[in-house]
Formats: structure tokens, sequence, C-alpha cells
């Protein structure tokens, strides 16, 4: 698989998530205008990869202000819109600031901290996904056979590099022989789970079984799944989690069955400036992407991206350097 972005010759390289599964498609990416775009119609998506391309961006930006003559002031509102063109994902805007800060020191050395984030998260993906399996199989410990997840959205190597989060958990634990197997809700309304997820999955020769989002928290409640594995685009200092619209509704019944409900997640996503759910801004999109094409003309829709799961309904963070319990966040 061609990598999920890189740094190659001044330019950046992405595979457009928004192609897949039905065709495999390299966008290379010059200026800032098109990072954005591709931003925003999810060709390039999922918190650590956004991360990633937020450092890219910056040094697209200082190439492009170099090329073009951008003044100081042109060149801070180009890298203002990187950092904007998704609001939830924290690791978007915090690696625009660390790019951003290495500016004065040349374009070399903003290129170099860039291609270091790349690496950074690669190497994180993996030791969180060898934590949560292992948290999971102690967690786990009384069910009856191979354990059978519940994951929503995609979490994988494309929307975070390396081996994924939560999809990096399932890709641990199918390795250690233990995974039945992944219940993969669709994600509505633009289907990263049926598109990407279940992707992956057949690549990973992973056994899987696409289910409709609403049917997944029924699911849970007949015994259908031993543990629910997310991600998140952001994680409060309280433990709240912002995760892609869906997620609450597990959750609650992960709770409701007694099973655990993990969060997977680079240290980056979670955001200590940011007390509570409540002060994370949620991201809207258009309505068309819900109302097109099945309701009639002139309906109006509300299609938030992302919901909060309040943190006591999580039963552990999973990052590459620990693991937060439920309740047991440091004050």
């Amino acid at each position: 698989m061609e990598p999920t972005i890189a740094w190659q010759d001044g330019h950046v390289t992405a595979l457009d998530q928004a192609a897949l599964p039905h065709e495999v498609r390299v966008l290379r990416i010059t200026t800032v205008d098109e990072m954005v775009e591709a931003i925003g119609r999810l060709a390039i998506r999922g918190a650590p990869v956004l991360g990633a391309a937020g450092a890219l961006g910056v040094a697209l930006a200082v190439r492009q202000g170099e090329r073009d003559g951008w003044d100081g002031a042109r060149l801070a509102a180009e890298i203002k819109r990187i950092a904007e063109a998704r609001p939830t994902a924290v690791n978007l805007r915090r690696e625009v600031g660390a790019a951003a800060a290495a500016i004065p020191l040349g374009a070399a050395a903003v290129e170099d901290l860039a291609v270091r984030k790349l690496e950074e998260a690669a190497t994180a993906s993996i030791r969180v996904s060898e934590r949560g399996a292992a948290y999971l199989r102690e967690a786990c410990d009384a069910a009856p056979g191979p354990l059978r997840v519940h994951t929503h959205c995609n979490t994988g190597a494309l929307a975070c590099l390396g081996w994924g989060t939560a999809l990096g958990v399932v890709r641990a634990l199918h390795n250690a022989g233990v995974l039945s197997h992944v219940l993969v809700d669709e994600t509505r309304p633009l289907l990263q789970g049926a598109r990407l997820t279940c992707w992956e999955l057949r690549q990973l020769g992973i056994e899987h079984y696409l289910v409709c989002d609403g049917a997944g928290p029924f699911m849970i409640s007949q015994g259908m799944a031993d543990a629910v594995v997310v991600g998140a685009d952001r994680v409060a200092a309280n433990g709240d989690v912002a995760n892609k619209i869906g997620t609450y509704s597990l959750a609650l019944a992960a709770h409701r069955a007694g099973i655990p409900f993990v969060v997977a997640v680079p240290e980056s996503t979670i955001d200590s400036s940011t007390a509570s759910g409540q002060a994370i801004p949620l991201e809207r999109r258009r309505e068309e992407e819900i109302t097109v094409p099945a309701a009639p003309a002139g309906t109006r829709a509300v299609n938030y991206a992302f919901d909060i799961t309040p943190a006591a309904l999580v039963s552990a963070v999973v990052t590459e350097d620990r693991i937060i319990l439920n309740g047991r966040w440091p004050s």
C-alpha cells in the first residue's frame, strides 16, 4: 500500500481516502489551497494523520511563500487556514503550531521537523496497539473464547500511520491469535467504516462483519461483542472523548452491557488545555452529506461530524505511554 502521507521533493503525497476502496489514487499536493481542500473533503483524515498533514502543510506553506513572495503576515494567514481546516481534531492544530515555531530556523528545519512527526506517529501507533491489546486480554479474560471486538469509524494505518490506534489494537490481538472477528460500524454519513476499515481488515486477512450504525448498540446488548475499541479526535483534560458521531451510543451500550469501552489514542490527542468535552468545538458539515440522494428536495439536516462521550463511560484511555483507567485522570 502507498504511504498514507509523505513528503517528497518539496511537496506532499497522500492517499486520497475519499476515493477508497474503489480506486487507489495518490494526490500530489503543492499548495496550501490543495492541502486545505484535501483535509476539508476528508481525502486526508484521521487525527494522527491530520497532525502529520498539519506539519507538512506548514512546510508546504513555507515553500510556497518563498516561491510566491509572501510576507510574514500572508504566511501566518495561510498557516492559520491549515490549522482551522478541521476544528475538532487537536492533532492538526498542535502540529501546525509545532512546525510554525521552527520557521525562524529556515525551510529545511521545518521540513525535517515535519518528517520527524511522521516517524513519531508511526512509532507511537505500534506502542498504542501493543499496550491496548495487552489491556484487553486482561480485561476480557472471562470471555469464553477468542475476542469479538466492535469498532467505529476508521482507525487503522490510513488514519493513524503505522499500525493505527483502535484498529492497531485489533491487529495486535489478531497477531496474538486471540481475536475471533471484528464488528465494523458503517459510520454514516461518509461510510469510513464500510469503505476504509473493511478495506484495511480485508488486506490484513482479519475476519469482520459490517453492521449498520443503528444496529451496533443492540448487538452489544445481545452479547455479540466482548469489547468496544475506538479512537478519538480529542480527549479533554477530564477524560471526555470527542470521536466520530455514533461513538456515544456505543459507549452507552457497552456500559449497560458491562463490557470494556476502550479509547486508543496517541498522547498527542490528549488536550490538557481543554477542560472538558463541553469546551471541544464540534464540526458540523454540509447538510448535503446526509440529504443527497435519498431525502426530498428542500429537506434540512443537522450534520454533526463528532459527538462527546463522557469520561464516566470510558473504561480506559490507552496511549503509547500509559493506561488511564475510568475516573483516574490526573487532576
